[in-house]
């Protein structure tokens, strides 16, 4: 049996006081996972592991609401974070000494007997990554590609261009039967979202 994907909606804080809800993902079986974006509260990253081995954390880019208690989460499990090398930077704003290890294009590991690969997807951050996991027809977008639309290109180191190029060149060519897995929110499709690209791309945002 293939690993299965699980979903976990983590409330925050914004910055402004209120509500910051992120999805934290745990890819796995019933003895071992890897999890992505840990985000906001620790001890609820570990309910969601619930005991299981950690083979490892993935980060699908480095704004801190992804990756508040990682450093924590790190030591307690012995692992070292992979995040691609381009949004080291954002990492160390949050966690300034903290070690990690790139995960570049195409690299792959496996949990559960499943494989899962990383997709870099800029434009929300310059390393900005997704995972795909075929055995799953699954992709995990972090902030690129959102029910409706792509992820914020307002920060300095953002590009719409390019957002709109990951998502027409890297994320479209799965396949429209592929779920969709975004950082915040909902899950949608490849194939729900692909006619809409060329209205974003319009409008601009």
């Amino acid at each position: 049996m293939p690993a299965a994907i699980e979903r976990h909606e983590i409330i925050g804080q914004a910055p402004d006081g209120g509500q910051f809800p992120n999805n934290t993902y745990v890819i796995g079986d019933e003895s071992e996972v890897l999890v992505v974006d840990p985000a906001h509260d620790a001890d609820a990253v570990r309910a969601a592991v619930d005991g299981r081995k950690v083979g490892g954390i993935l980060v699908t880019h480095g704004h801190w609401d992804h990756i508040g208690p990682l450093a924590e989460l790190a030591a307690n499990w012995s692992v070292t974070p992979r995040i691609n090398a381009a949004d080291a930077f954002l990492l160390h704003e949050t966690h300034p000494d903290l070690e990690f290890a790139d995960l570049p294009d195409g690299e792959a590991l496996t949990i559960a007997g499943t494989r899962v690969e990383a997709l870099h997807t800029p434009g929300h951050t310059p390393g900005s990554t997704s995972l795909v996991v075929r055995d799953l027809t699954t992709v995990l977008t972090g902030d690129t590609l959102f029910p409706g639309g792509p992820g914020t290109t307002r920060f300095d180191y953002s590009s719409f261009p390019t957002i709109i190029a990951s998502i027409r060149e890297r994320l479209v060519p799965l396949g429209a039967d592929f779920s969709v897995l975004p950082g915040h929110g909902l899950p949608t499709t490849i194939g729900t979202e692909e006619p809409q690209i060329d209205e974003w791309e319009k409008r601009g945002w």
